[in-house]
């Protein structure tokens, strides 16, 4: 019995023994490191906002918890280590410009333009095909997204047909389907808001796109880099 009780002991805390206890473990001390680096980054991206020409400044710790909060759940979706970087980056993003599009009504190209490459060089490491279906679901979300503000400027602006093509790239890098469940989030998660702007500031008020599109592609992300 002893020696049951003692085998039981080292597949719990030794580092080198697989088990359920031993990935629960990990997994919890996983996120509790991205949240501590996610206070770091979000600082960094209050302090960046604040220097951009059009960023805005944003009152601590919003950010940081923002972010924090983003990278820990990131780390407990226990996601493969090489779709890891892509989440964090992305949920970097959804706090960045989703802050600047809610509070200042715009989306900064300083934000969205390096977005798209840097989420095609972090998917390398997810393989050759993930970066082609993502170079094709950037092209599709851009001419999805670009058809609706040549109809209806006022509806959506350049700054979400510029957002559209990194977050059509992360989604369409995971599969096509998830590329198709994010528009649908994002369109259903926008209506509301349009709901909710027509009923406190009347029939001007615009609707911030970019926090339903980034919080859209990241769910879709985060559940389809689990994998089945």
């Amino acid at each position: 019995m002893r020696f049951q009780l003692s085998t039981v002991r080292r597949d719990v805390w030794w580092p080198g023994r697989a088990g359920p206890q031993h990935g629960v473990m990990t997994t919890l001390l996983t996120s509790f490191v991205l949240v501590v680096a996610g206070l770091c980054a979000g600082t960094g991206a209050r302090l960046l906002l604040r220097r951009l020409r059009r960023g805005t400044r944003v009152p601590p710790p919003w950010c940081e918890l923002g972010v924090a909060s983003a990278w820990g759940a990131s780390g407990a979706a226990a996601v493969p280590v090489r779709w890891l970087p892509v989440l964090l980056a992305l949920g970097w993003l959804a706090v960045a410009a989703g802050t600047v599009d809610v509070l200042a009504g715009r989306l900064p190209d300083a934000l969205t333009l390096p977005a798209l490459p840097t989420a095609l060089l972090l998917l390398v490491p997810v393989g050759g095909d993930a970066v082609a279906r993502g170079v094709a679901g950037a092209v599709v979300a851009v001419a999805a997204h670009a058809a609706v503000h040549f109809v209806a400027p006022a509806a959506m602006g350049g700054g979400d047909v510029k957002l559209a093509a990194p977050l059509g790239a992360v989604s369409a890098a995971v599969s096509w389907e998830a590329l198709a469940l994010a528009g649908v989030l994002a369109a259903l998660s926008s209506g509301v808001l349009a709901v909710a702007v027509l009923v406190r500031r009347g029939r001007g008020g615009a609707v911030p796109h970019g926090p339903s599109m980034l919080l859209a592609c990241l769910l879709v992300a985060a559940a389809g880099a689990r994998g089945p």
